[in-house]
């Protein structure tokens, strides 16, 4: 896979969130709302200071692709949700998500119309640029997670609200393009429920118009609490523990990513990355779906090898085990890894053991294609 100018056999990035250096935890991330201010401002050389220990921690475990951590905020709600609510100019009360994995969030409301009300991610870029010389990749949370999460006082349709999301994470995402950043990704971690009419509209209208970065966009199953995602049915009652595997037919549900696999295609999207082709069920039946509906020409695809909702530390061998199934189907020069999703609700080292198992992993399957070539 070529990146900046570069072949890059099977490329490794972590996904999203990643756990930020405590002393940033303890003030800044609770002060910091993405403006930028005076050149000696403690919060900005704070900013720069916690995205370089966050690449750093990458450039040490050897990942190809340097991400910028979404150090946004100091736990996963305030990096995935509030702070685009208060880029957007929402108020933030708001009742709680009725959403059984997210269900511990609140929305936030809207009164007034949403536009940029300031940088999302302007300043994390240019930290992150600053930071490292490898290719980098910065990330938002996708358009119709906060479309969805939104209490809506203002807007006459979903898709009114959607598309002024949309057109306001655009500003951002274009500016951020214009610094030169490799790969910008959207998260779109809803998607594996349902597609909204506008699901696609939206995504391609925050995109538009980008002319250096190859967009990426993440799809996953849960991530909160170290659960996994789920849509309720009448199986579990109140009070009970929810047992997937006794779903009412839940031997003839699809497999996970037949959920995103083919309609994500009509997005304008490189990379279509998800969590280890649908992780929830730990398996590999998410690859069928890719028989049945190959990549376009134009769409490479990275996959989730690490599992961020286990403590456990996957050996080398085990990450390249996880590889070479995904290389029955997916070719070598098309494929690329991460983590299934964010880091951040690990502790920091386990975080850092993790990344570089994923890099330990690629370097024996790397080995392993260089091989027959070398004998050749």
């Amino acid at each position: 896979m070529k990146i900046s100018g570069r072949d890059i056999l099977i490329p490794t990035s972590m996904v999203g969130n990643y756990p930020n250096p405590r002393w940033w935890d303890a003030s800044f991330a609770r002060q910091f709302e993405g403006n930028r201010e005076p050149p000696d401002s403690l919060s900005r050389e704070a900013l720069e200071d916690a995205i370089g220990a966050i690449a750093n921690d990458q450039e040490r475990a050897g990942l190809d692709i340097i991400s910028d951590g979404r150090v946004h905020g100091d736990n996963y709600a305030d990096t995935a949700v509030y702070h685009y609510f208060r880029r957007l100019g929402y108020n933030l009360s708001g009742g709680h998500l009725g959403f059984p994995i997210y269900s511990r969030l609140h929305t936030g409301t809207v009164e007034q119309e949403i536009k940029r009300r300031g940088a999302i991610m302007v300043e994390q870029a240019r930290a992150l640029k600053r930071a490292t010389s490898k290719p980098t990749k910065v990330q938002y949370t996708g358009v119709q997670v906060l479309a969805q999460c939104t209490n809506d006082l203002f807007y006459k349709s979903s898709r009114d609200r959607a598309l002024a999301i949309a057109a306001a994470m655009n500003e951002d995402i274009r500016e951020v393009d214009a610094l030169g950043v490799d790969f910008i990704q959207l998260d779109e971690f809803t998607w594996p429920y349902f597609f909204e009419d506008w699901a696609i509209e939206a995504f391609n209208t925050a995109v538009e118009g980008v002319k250096n970065a190859r967009i990426v966009v993440h799809v996953c199953w849960g991530n909160w609490g170290g659960t996994p995602a789920y849509y309720p049915d009448e199986t579990g009652k109140p009070g009970e523990i929810y047992d997937l595997t006794k779903r009412k037919d839940s031997a003839k549900a699809p497999a996970a990513t037949r959920a995103i696999v083919p309609k994500a295609y009509e997005a304008n999207i490189n990379v279509l990355n998800l969590e280890n082709c649908g992780r929830r069920i730990d398996d590999m039946s998410g690859l069928d779906a890719f028989k049945e509906f190959p990549l376009p020409d134009n769409v490479d695809f990275w996959a989730g090898v690490i599992d961020v909702k286990s403590t456990i530390t996957e050996t080398a061998t085990q990450v390249a085990e996880r590889i070479n199934n995904l290389l029955k189907v997916i070719p070598a020069d098309r494929l690329g890894v991460t983590t299934d999703c964010g880091l951040i609700l690990l502790q920091r080292y386990i975080a850092q053991d993790k990344l570089h198992a994923l890099v330990e992993g690629v370097k024996l399957v790397r080995e392993q294609i260089r091989q027959p070539i070398a004998a050749e």
